[in-house]
C-alpha cells in the first residue's frame, strides 16, 4: 500500500477519533443539562423531550442529545412513547418503594464505610445541616427540607471508599429526584423524626460505634421514611412491612 495511501487513512482514523472524543464529550454535557433539569422539576413528569429544541438550547446536533436520551432511559428518568417520543418518566409509585427500598441498603452500606474516614470537620458539616433542617420545621417547605436532607446525607456517605456502591447511591437519588417532589409532602410529621435520627447517626459517627451499627441506624432511618409514606398513601399495604 503506498504511503501516501496509509497517511490518508491514519488520518481519517485521527480525524474519526477525534470527532468520536468530542461527540462523547456533548453527549456528557447534554446528559447533566436534562438531568438536572429532571431533579430541579424545571422538567416534570411527562414533559416531552424535544431533542431538536434541546440541541439548539446545547448548540449541538442532535447525535449527543439522543445518545444522552438513552442514558437517561436506561437510568429510568426518560421513557419513549409510540408517535409521541421521549418524555420524562411518569410518576410510578412502585418504582419509588424500589427506589427507597435499594436506597436504604445502599446508602447504610455507604454510610458505613465511609465513617471511619470522616473527619472532625466532616461532622460539624454535617450537624451544621441537621441543624439548617431544625431550623425550617417551623416554616416548613418540604422541597428545601429535601434538598438538605440530600446534602446531609451526601457528607456522610461521599467518602465511601467504593465507587461502584456510591455510582449506585447516586442513581438512586437521581430517580427519587423526580418521583417524590418531597415524601415530607406527604408526610410533614416525619420531618422532626427525620432529624432525630440524623443526629443519632452523627452520634454513633463520632463516638466510633461498630460498622455495624451505624450501617444499621442509616438503613432503618431511610427505610422508616418509606413506611411513613406507605402508612399515608397505602393503609391496606403497610400490614406487616419488612424491617429493612
Amino acid at each position: 500500500m503506498a504511503r501516501e495511501e496509509l497517511t490518508a487513512r491514519a488520518l481519517g482514523e485521527s480525524g474519526l477519533e477525534q470527532a468520536t472524543a468530542a461527540t462523547l464529550g456533548k453527549s456528557q454535557h447534554a446528559y447533566l443539562w436534562i438531568k438536572e433539569r429532571i431533579a430541579s422539576q424545571d422538567f416534570t413528569p411527562g414533559y416531552r423531550l424535544v431533542l431538536s429544541s434541546i440541541a439548539s438550547e446545547l448548540d449541538m446536533s442532535v447525535v449527543p442529545v439522543r445518545e444522552a436520551i438513552r442514558r437517561l432511559e436506561a437510568e429510568g428518568l426518560v421513557m419513549f412513547e409510540r408517535n409521541v417520543g421521549a418524555r420524562v418518566s411518569m410518576v410510578d409509585d412502585s418504582q419509588y418503594r424500589f427506589s427507597m427500598q435499594s436506597l436504604s441498603i445502599l446508602e447504610g452500606a455507604a454510610t458505613a464505610l465511609a465513617a471511619r474516614r470522616l473527619t472532625a470537620d466532616d461532622i460539624r458539616r454535617a450537624r451544621g445541616i441537621n441543624d439548617l433542617m431544625v431550623e425550617t420545621l417551623d416554616h416548613f417547605d418540604p422541597r428545601a427540607f429535601t434538598r438538605l436532607n440530600q446534602e446531609f446525607h451526601s457528607a456522610l456517605y461521599e467518602k465511601c471508599p467504593n465507587p461502584r456502591m456510591l455510582d449506585l447511591v447516586h442513581a438512586e437519588w437521581a430517580r427519587l429526584g423526580h418521583l417524590r417532589d418531597s415524601t415530607f409532602s406527604f408526610v410533614p410529621g416525619r420531618a422532626a423524626e427525620s432529624v432525630r435520627e440524623h443526629e443519632n447517626i452523627v452520634q454513633l459517627i463520632e463516638t466510633s460505634a461498630p460498622l455495624g451499627e451505624i450501617e444499621k441506624a442509616a438503613r432503618r432511618h431511610r427505610s422508616a421514611t418509606l413506611d411513613a409514606y406507605m402508612i399515608h398513601e397505602h393503609p391496606d399495604e403497610a400490614l406487616g412491612l419488612p424491617a429493612f
